[in-house]
């Protein structure tokens, strides 16, 4: 089951930013007021996204394409109705190389959290990308902007205030890296951050929660879950216990709840046909994961993958690849879901539905077709 048939990776939104929220690692100033938020696709999936962009036009939407051979980053323009059209002069050349094949993750694309930059993993060169958003929405490669991953085939990014870790998932060098992004747009390795990682490990997903206090990653090879907490300087301190065993096979999707940064889900991709499941987790202050209600919560599809949460954090969204269609629940205060049903992706069979964003009014859930090289647009109304 899963994604390793998949042509292109991933596509994510971003959150709705929070005043003032307690931070351990310190932040970077900032250069700009973020305008308007943005999504950002992957090229195996997408990732969470804020950009500078026009408000009238509702933001932009990047997908990192993973070309083989010099890999691109796609840019369409958002409109108010959800609707988009393609950005002139898009694709934009990311710098490094695509694998040109699927990336078994989620997160291989984000927009930095000061909404100037986008940054992108070329898995074929062992890389990380930097391309600066102009107003009009158009990339431009930051002079010295493609950098060392620091690692093997990284395939997932995670950013938050000029703080950024890396997934590498090669089993030559399999690891977290992380990095600095300045305020022009520059990566800077973050001395002592390496993680190493087991060959097998195969990573899918890395992210921070809301507060920066937590990062967690998944190991989708060996259906684990790393959960650290985040030092003041940026570098991880793993939990006790980590890595958690998953709750089901190929533990890969991922998201913090918006509203409440303490609460963890995770989807298990590579359960058998028709059993997928969503974890629900609470962590504690020191990282430490523990199960919620009566988590694995059924999902009743096959190979749900990539995981997204409404920015209200009512409701949670989990794409099934194997059975192309999209499961929907309810989110209880305490973190306990409840199956509210599933819609198809496509009456056309083997779309390839891989990953789904939604829009930053939350009206519009982006579900990148792979197989057809297509954008699919879902109307949304809380969790229909």
């Amino acid at each position: 089951m899963g994604p390793r048939g998949m042509q292109r990776p991933h596509l994510i939104a971003p959150p709705i930013p929070k005043e003032n929220p307690p931070m351990h690692y310190q932040p970077r100033k900032c250069l700009r007021t973020v305008a308007a938020v943005l999504l950002a696709f992957g090229a195996a999936v997408a990732a969470p996204a804020v950009a500078a962009a026009h408000p009238s036009r509702g933001g932009f939407v990047y997908v990192n394409d993973n070309t083989a051979g010099t890999n691109t980053v796609a840019a369409f323009v958002r409109h108010p109705n959800g609707g988009l059209t393609p950005v002139p002069g898009s694709p934009f050349i990311a710098g490094g190389a695509g694998s040109g094949t699927g990336l078994a993750s989620q997160g291989a694309v984000q927009v930095s959290s000061d909404g100037g930059y986008v940054l992108a993993v070329d898995a074929g060169s062992n890389q990380i990308s930097v391309l600066r958003i102009g107003r009009d929405g158009a990339l431009e490669l930051v002079p010295g902007g493609v950098v060392s991953s620091g690692g093997a085939q990284p395939v997932s990014l995670a950013e938050h205030d000029g703080l950024v870790y890396v997934a590498n998932a090669g089993a030559a060098d399999s690891n977290y890296t992380g990095f600095t992004l300045t305020d022009g747009g520059h990566l800077r390795p973050l001395a002592g951050s390496t993680v190493p990682l087991p060959a097998s490990a195969q990573p899918g997903d890395v992210l921070f929660n809301s507060t920066v206090t937590s990062l967690v990653g998944t190991r989708v090879g060996t259906s684990q879950i790393d959960s650290f907490r985040v030092d003041y300087d940026g570098r991880l301190i793993p939990a006790p216990g980590s890595p958690f065993a998953a709750q089901g096979v190929g533990a890969f999707g991922s998201e913090f709840r918006p509203t409440n940064p303490d609460q963890l889900f995770v989807s298990n991709a590579h359960n058998a046909a028709g059993d997928g499941t969503i974890s629900a987790f609470r962590v504690a202050r020191d990282g430490t994961l523990s199960s919620i209600g009566s988590s694995p919560f059924a999902d009743e599809q096959t190979a749900p993958c990539w995981v997204e949460i409404s920015h209200d954090g009512e409701f949670l969204f989990t794409v099934n690849t194997g059975s192309g269609s999209i499961s929907r629940y309810s989110i209880a205060p305490d973190g306990a879901l409840t199956l509210l049903g599933s819609t198809q992706v496509s009456s056309q069979a083997g779309v390839g539905a891989v990953d789904a964003r939604l829009s930053t009014n939350g009206r519009t859930l982006y579900v990148d077709e792979s197989r057809v090289d297509t954008l699919g647009l879902f109307a949304v109304d809380g969790g229909h």
